[in-house]
Formats: structure tokens, C-alpha cells, sequence
């Protein structure tokens, strides 16, 4: 949220804005209640307050969590065998269910750090899923569930694994919360990507360090999908080497139609605030240095326009 001034009047100029807008400035921002995908809608409505689909996936694993020290406590924790991840059981056994399961259990002895892993996916998980909106998040929670048990079931060929619990798959949604506004300042003036970073850095040092090769694979894998997924669609930041391979992906066409060159008119929008508007929330979001070459000169444009109809 922005933090202006008692003196500063909140009606500024749009086209004071553009201006401001195209100088080196630094941009504070939480990023926290920022709408900005057309598929975002709230699932239900609790009074004034919107449930969406991170709400409710946090409700779910909290339930489960009292359900499990429920169970352990009356002597009935057998049962979280039957969730647990097993490559063994899920190749020969054919207890295909537990590539999914695993994430639904949650072990009393760790409930204060899944008090923790909680409260980032509320904070974090919600942005993601206002970003990119609900289907694609849905898509994204799928694939950060299923694709690291998909690789430790291929590792069961070899040798057996393991798996319960679910720090490494809301730590994939931190990554992709990252991934989106990666210069939002977080605890102590720390940049979210820097944070991703030393969090990442930090989990895989303790992994190497007690040779849990299965558990390394789960946290990389999920740190893996979280920035392709973001990336894939265009949310991340610019990567040289990201569009090259993109472009080699996508089917070419088998010719190409020329057309007759012209002198084309480009055609302004007649509302140049609406045509602004997304790029200055860009901006607000991830900095002036995430604009693209084209939409710099398209601020670039605006502001020239505004600045030649205030003469």
C-alpha cells in the first residue's frame, strides 16, 4: 500500500502521473489486495469477506491437522499410513491415490512450523491466485502436488521413497509469489526473490548436509514448476533465454505472407488513461525496470499526449 503524505493531494494529475512515472524512482509497495486477473472471482462470501480458493485450501489443511492430532492422541495414527506416499505401494501395490494424499498429512511434532507454513500460504497464495487468477492457481497447487511424488515414483524403480507432509508444495507457492513481484520488499527491507533465494539456499544446505537425496529432489522439482508455471505464462520477469526457448517451442508457420509495405498511422486510444493504466500498475507492482521496450515507448506516448493537449 502506498503511504502519501498528509500535504500531497490525492487528485494528481494523469498526466502528472505518466510523467513521474517515466523517471528512475523507487516504488514501496506490499502488493497485498491487488486485483489483477479477470478470472479471479471469490468462491463464496463469509458476511463482507471473500473465500477464495486459498482460503479454503488452508481451512482444509488446518481441519486435517487437528484431525491427525485427534487421531494420534486416542492411538488410531496406523491410519496415516493409508495417506503417506510410498513409492513401493504406489508401483507394485497399485495405491495410486497416495501421489496426492501425502500433502494431507501433517505430524503433531511440526505443527508450530505448520502453523508457519500456513500463514505464508495465506498471505502469498492469495496474491498468486489474484495474479493469475483461479483456474490457472488451481492448475499451479495440481502441479506442485503431483509432480514431485511423479518424480520420487520414477526414483521407486530404484530405490524406495518416501513422502508426507507439504512444506516444499506451499513453498512452491512462495516461489511463484516471488516470480510475480519479485522486488517487493518483505521482513527487513528484504527484496521477495533475495528472500526465495536464501530460503531455498538455507533448505538445501541442511538437505546436503544429511544426504536426503529424495527430499532434495521434492524441494527443487517444486521450486522448478513454481517458476516455469509463473513463467509459461508470462507473469515472470523478462528472461533472454526463457523467450528464446519459447519461441523455438511454438510451431512455425510453413510460409510467410508479404505484404504490400505502407505508411500506417498509429491509431491513439481516444481514453489515454485507460491505455496507461496497466502499465502503471506494473509499475506500482514490480518497478519501472520491468517495463518492456514497447511499453516504454507506449508510456513514452502518453505522456506526450497529455503534455501536448495541457499546452
Amino acid at each position: 500500500m502506498f503511504a502519501a503524505s498528509a500535504a500531497s493531494p490525492r487528485n494528481f494529475s494523469r498526466a502528472g502521473e505518466v510523467g513521474c512515472a517515466l523517471k528512475p524512482l523507487a516504488v514501496y509497495s506490499h502488493m497485498f489486495g491487488v486485483t489483477t486477473s479477470d478470472d479471479y472471482r471469490p468462491v463464496a462470501w463469509m458476511g463482507r469477506y471473500p473465500v477464495d480458493v486459498t482460503t479454503m485450501l488452508v481451512g482444509l489443511h488446518v481441519a486435517l491437522a487437528i484431525i491427525t492430532c485427534i487421531l494420534v492422541a486416542v492411538g488410531a495414527g496406523s491410519v496415516l499410513d493409508y495417506l503417506q506416499f510410498d513409492s513401493a505401494r504406489v508401483l507394485y501395490l497399485g495405491q495410486v491415490w497416495r501421489i496426492a494424499t501425502y500433502a494431507l498429512v501433517h505430524a503433531p511434532s511440526v505443527l508450530l512450523w505448520f502453523a508457519v507454513e500456513m500463514y505464508m500460504l495465506f498471505v502469498f497464495g492469495r496474491e498468486v491466485e489474484r495474479f493469475i487468477g483461479q483456474r490457472a492457481y488451481i492448475a499451479l497447487y495440481v502441479a506442485l502436488l503431483i509432480a514431485p511424488t511423479a518424480v520420487l515414483t520414477a526414483w521407486g524403480f530404484w530405490q524406495r521413497s518416501a513422502l508426507a507432509g507439504s512444506p516444499a508444495l506451499h513453498f512452491g507457492v512462495f516461489v511463484a509469489f516471488a516470480t510475480i513481484y519479485p522486488r517487493v520488499e518483505l521482513f527487513l527491507r528484504i527484496t521477495a526473490k533475495w528472500f526465495a533465494l536464501i530460503l531455498a539456499a538455507i533448505y538445501t544446505l541442511q538437505l546436503l548436509a544429511y544426504h536426503a537425496w529424495t527430499d532434495l529432489a521434492v524441494l527443487w522439482t517444486s521450486m522448478a514448476i513454481a517458476f516455469l508455471f509463473v513463467e509459461w505464462r508470462g507473469a515472470g520477469p523478462e528472461l533472454v533465454w526463457w523467450n528464446n526457448l519459447k519461441s523455438r517451442l511454438q510451431p512455425r508457420p510453413k510460409f510467410h505472407v508479404v505484404q504490400k509495405t505502407s505508411a500506417r498511422r498509429v491509431v491513439e486510444p481516444d481514453d489515454v488513461y485507460a491505455s496507461v493504466d496497466p502499465i502503471l500498475d506494473k509499475i506500482s507492482k514490480s518497478g519501472i525496470g520491468s517495463l518492456t521496450a514497447s511499453e516504454r515507448r507506449q508510456l513514452d506516448r502518453a505522456r506526450n499526449r497529455l503534455l501536448k493537449e495541457s499546452q
